[in-house]
This record gives structure tokens, sequence and C-alpha cells, in this order.
């Protein structure tokens, strides 16, 4: 077991099964990040319910006044006969009303083709676009500093593992930013994200 503590809680950062298998039980050594990157604060984490989602909005307005930009997280691209979860096409509708005669919003997700999905990313890295919604193929391999706000749809749907990554997409810059976690079931295991790091 190369001395690991049965009662310590390890979280990779990019959560690969057979990679967090070898730092356990195979022969590669594992490295502890003590501390965040330099200039980097800590993201404030909150859960919401639905009810509340005029508080949000306030928030991504603050966010957008101050110039920076916002990704947005639904579980699903359009709409399901079997259930009533947020879509990345019903948000961009609800989006628009509420920012679009002030700010650029766009939609990116996995059905997209790759170059289609490579503009919208392009344009929301270089401030063309404001708000991105998207689905979780934003969760690695994103770096846009200037987004400083992260809206989770439904968020019980996901792991939290994958709610982990998806934070990870802002805090990247020096500008403090935040995460909210929208959802009206299981807040008691979504809480964990208010106060782990």
């Amino acid at each position: 077991n190369k001395g690991v503590k049965p009662d310590v809680l390890y979280m990779s950062a990019t959560p690969i099964p057979r990679t967090y298998a070898l730092t356990i039980f195979g022969d590669m050594d594992v490295s502890t990040i003590k501390e965040r990157p330099k200039n980097r604060q800590k993201i404030d984490t909150f859960v919401k319910k639905n009810s509340e989602i005029k508080e949000v909005l306030q928030m991504m307005y603050e966010e957008l006044k101050a110039g920076h930009q916002v990704y947005v997280i639904a579980p699903l691209i359009e709409d399901s006969e079997s259930n009533d979860l947020a879509t990345v096409c019903n948000l961009r509708d609800q989006m628009k009303l509420a920012f679009g005669e002030k700010y650029k919003i766009d939609i990116v997700h996995g059905k997209m083709a790759g170059a289609a999905k490579d503009i919208i990313m392009d344009q929301f890295k270089n401030n063309e676009v404001q708000i991105l919604i998207s689905t979780t193929v934003v969760e690695v391999g994103v770096d846009v500093p200037n987004a400083t706000m992260m809206v989770i749809f439904d968020a019980d749907r996901f792991g939290l593992s994958t709610l982990h990554q998806l934070r990870g997409r802002v805090g990247r810059g020096s500008s403090k930013s935040r995460c909210v976690l929208i959802s009206d079931s299981d807040a008691k295991r979504l809480e964990i994200m208010e106060t782990v790091d």
C-alpha cells in the first residue's frame, strides 16, 4: 500500500480510475500540492434552490457588469419527455431573456462538430461571448481566467468529482470566483462542495 493511510481521503484532480489505482497500488510516486497556484483565490460555492433563481441571476449580473464571464451548465442538450431537467437549449432561451440585450450568449455541447465547438470556445476565450451554456464538455482542458462564475443546473444529477472538475473551470485568474449549484434535492450531498476546496 506504499504507506497510504486508510483514514485519509484522496482526491485526484483528474478522476481517472486507472491512474488512481496506479497511485495507490502501483509503482508510482504521488505528489501532493498543498497550495493554490500563485494569485488564485478560493472559489466560493453556494447551493441554491430553483426558487432562488432571481438571486443567482443577480450574482451573474454582478460578474458580467464587472467585465467577467460566466459558464452555465445543464445535464441535457435538449428536452426529454421523461423528465423536466434543465437543458442547454432551454437555458439559452432563458439567459437570452435575462441578459440577451447586453451580453453575447452561446452554447457548446458534445453533439456539435469539433470545428464549431472550437470557434465558440475561441470566442469565449476572447470575451466575444460572455455567457457560455454547456454540458460537461467544458469539464477539462478549458482555461479562461476571465470566467469567474460557474452556474450548474440540476447539480444533483452530477457526481461530486464532476462538480469538482466543473468548478475548477473558474478561479483560474486573480479575481474572486463563485460556483452556484442549483438543485431542489440532495442538498446534504451538495453542501459538501460548499466546504471542500
